[in-house]
């Protein structure tokens, strides 16, 4: 077969084993291809790899599962993604300058997460075989794969994928982790096949185990009811959890938690332990309105919560996705169906993941769909781009999510009753132009808001591990501004400043007659916008890059002793003070205080005619003029002690309710 000269020497050879697998000649892909292509569209070379790849992958998928447990898969599905990469012989040229340059200067970039600094024991193995002269894949090739054959990756979440699975490789995907990933997914599935039905359970048609512990062979699973424990088996599907209690020789019958419905179900974490004191948080909790109490299940683990953390993720997705199909009435069967089999295989790529990095175990979201984006910002407009793109799918192809699953034997022909339309290889191929559809455009737009809100939260991260005196003086220092400005109120209602109290007196008085409260705030608002523009124009964004906080003090260790004593001794008063304070109200909304209750009642009385009498503005008018008069010369004047006096007395004479502090729940807690 002959080589295009255009072409890079990897794409001539996938082109050619493409050729191959289709039997037919590159000479006919290129005259089928041309026949299709619009010059105005360019980039002819990545097309062209693109057109053949799409055509022998159709041909791959319809008996995947023997292919990539010879490996024949992995090797030219890895080498279409490299071709994607330097379709054209000048992208091979550029390529091999730059790598050169990198060998002269005797360094290679390998960027490494933060999150990452424990590389796992997986690539620690395999970096010997990772030599300069092997070459890797980006993210923008895997995720073209993705688009292509939903197994190795979803195209919703596939750049979330690669980011988790290279990042300790300097986000380069090399062959031996790729090699490795698959036949992990052929390991699962296969796993998955040799699991048992849940006892006494029927699972339906469409119905798939997704995962079980506690069997012999894996670790405990316990259900606590009261102070009970009962260790047994739990089952997860596309559908519901299973919980079968274990027996003397066998299992009881399962206990089904239906996860489909459509009524306020959650799960949550929790803890337990012994006579149901909290120490171990290690266990999830379901909830729901048709049951009494929450069924919490614990997942035994010696250090980390990583198991439950697992199984939360997992039960979160399939709650999510019935949600999902929901709230998008995705009723046609053929559209839920091709939405269940990308969840179960996105389940099967994360148990891949979790069994390649033992040491460092990824985080659960990065391989799931639904729970990603129901924690990404604008991730519902992501899954509505999603609902619309479901019905442009055709299931009945060979690389869809349903037939792949069908392939790999884990499911029947689920839409076998149902008319599914017959495809060619190229409906996959997009041959009109490279602009990103609405769903793509979602997505990006949600990565990059997602790391603006990640850079955000790292800004914080710091003053959370803060104790409770450190905290306490950062409020204080934040609250340093305030105090500046509560003189100049000082100064305005004590009369110090005549001119300037009755300028304030004057403006407040006419904006509330004129009913311009409303326009007084605009000016406010308008007054803060000019000074932050004034702020953004001297730059003061450049000089403020921290806030240093002094805790130095000149006192004696006795005496910082004594000091925080005397702070804790007030923060006591003040808790009494208001403890004692609600229950004298709590008296008189009860009428325990019927004498003081009669009084209020009239009061509120008298204060409810006068406000559907007189108009609301001139209430607030005499307030404020009552608020400045009382503490001018004349008002100190007219006040008298007498009044005070009184008024406390009647307070204090307000007996309140009983406390009586228990360590029981009483028969009547009212």
């Amino acid at each position: 077969m002959q080589k295009r000269k255009h072409l890079s020497s990897i794409a001539n050879d996938i082109v050619q084993t493409c050729a191959l697998k289709l039997d037919t000649s590159v000479d006919s892909l290129v005259e089928e291809f041309e026949a299709e292509w619009k010059p105005e569209i360019g980039g002819y070379s990545r097309k062209f790899v693109e057109y053949c790849s799409a055509k022998a992958l159709t041909d791959m998928c319809q008996n995947i599962e023997e292919k990539i447990s010879d490996g024949l898969f992995s090797r030219i599905s890895f080498d279409m993604m490299v071709a994607w990469e330097m379709p054209s012989f000048e992208d091979e040229e550029a390529h091999t300058e730059t790598v050169g340059k990198e060998k002269e200067d005797g360094q290679r970039p390998l960027k490494v997460s933060s999150e990452q600094d424990e590389i796992s024991l997986f690539y620690t193995d395999l970096m010997p075989l990772l030599v300069d002269n092997e070459p890797s894949v980006g993210e923008d090739a895997f995720v073209w794969l993705a688009s292509l054959v939903p197994l190795v990756a979803d195209a919703v979440n596939g750049r979330f994928t690669f980011e988790t699975l290279t990042a300790p490789t300097g986000n380069r995907l090399h062959f031996p982790a790729y090699d490795k990933f698959l036949k992990e997914i052929d390991k699962c599935i296969k796993h998955l096949q040799k699991q048992a039905t849940p006892k006494g359970v029927e699972l339906a048609d469409d119905e798939f185990i997704l995962h079980v512990e506690g069997t012999a062979s894996s670790q405990r699973v316990v259900r606590h009811i009261g102070k009970t424990s009962w260790p047994g088996r739990l089952t997860l599907t596309n559908y519901a959890l299973y919980f079968e209690a274990s027996g003397a020789i066998t299992y009881d019958d399962a206990i089904k938690i239906d996860l489909s419905k459509g009524i306020e179900q959650s799960v949550k974490p929790t803890a337990t332990g012994p006579w149901g004191a909290p120490l171990f948080d290690k266990a999830i909790v379901y909830e729901s309105p048709e049951l009494s109490e929450g069924i919490v299940l614990e997942f035994p683990e010696l250090t980390s919560s990583t198991r439950r953390g697992h199984w939360l993720a997992l039960t979160k997705e399939i709650m999510l996705m019935h949600q999902f199909l929901l709230k998008f009435e995705v009723g046609c069967p053929i559209q839920a169906w091709e939405m269940h089999a990308r969840t179960i295989l996105s389940i099967i790529r994360l148990h891949a993941a979790r069994e390649m990095l033992r040491i460092s175990p990824p985080d659960p979201t990065k391989f799931l769909i639904f729970a990603l984006f129901d924690e990404l910002p604008k991730g519902d407009y992501v899954l509505g781009e999603l609902a619309e793109s479901l019905k442009k799918v055709n299931p009945g192809h060979p690389c869809s999510g349903s037939s792949i699953l069908r392939s790999m034997n884990l499911s029947l022909s689920i839409i076998s009753g149902v008319e599914a339309k017959e495809v060619v290889g190229d409906e996959h191929i997009n041959m009109t132009d490279d602009s990103p559809t609405s769903l793509e455009t979602a997505i990006n737009q949600t990565r990059v808001e997602a790391k603006e809100v990640e850079i955000a939260k790292s800004t914080t991260e710091g003053l959370k591990e803060e104790g409770i005196s450190d905290s306490a003086y950062v409020l204080l220092e934040l609250l340093k501004p305030l105090k500046s400005v509560l003189p100049w109120f000082q100064e305005i209602i004590s009369w110090e400043k005549p001119a300037t109290t009755l300028t304030v007196i004057a403006a407040t008085l006419l904006v509330v007659y004129k009913e311009w409260v409303g326009k007084a705030i605009a000016a406010c608002l308008l007054l803060a916008i000019m000074k932050m523009l004034r702020a953004r124009k001297e730059r003061l964004q450049d000089k403020y890059n921290e806030i240093v906080i002094c805790t130095a003090s000149d006192q004696s260790t006795m005496e910082s002793i004594v000091s925080a004593q005397y702070g804790l001794i007030t923060i006591q008063e003040i808790l009494q003070a208001a403890n004692i304070a609600i229950l004298k109200v709590w008296s008189i909304s009860v009428s325990k205080a019927r004498k003081h209750a009669d009084w209020v009642m009239m009061a509120m009385g008298v204060t409810a005619i006068l406000l559907a009498v007189i108009p609301f503005k001139f209430v607030i008018m005499a307030t404020v003029l009552y608020g400045f008069i009382m503490n001018s010369k004349i008002g100190k004047r007219m006040e008298t002690d007498q009044g005070n006096r009184r008024l406390k007395e009647w307070w204090d004479s307000i007996p309140i309710i009983p406390v009586r502090v228990v360590d029981k729940v009483p028969d009547t807690p009212k």
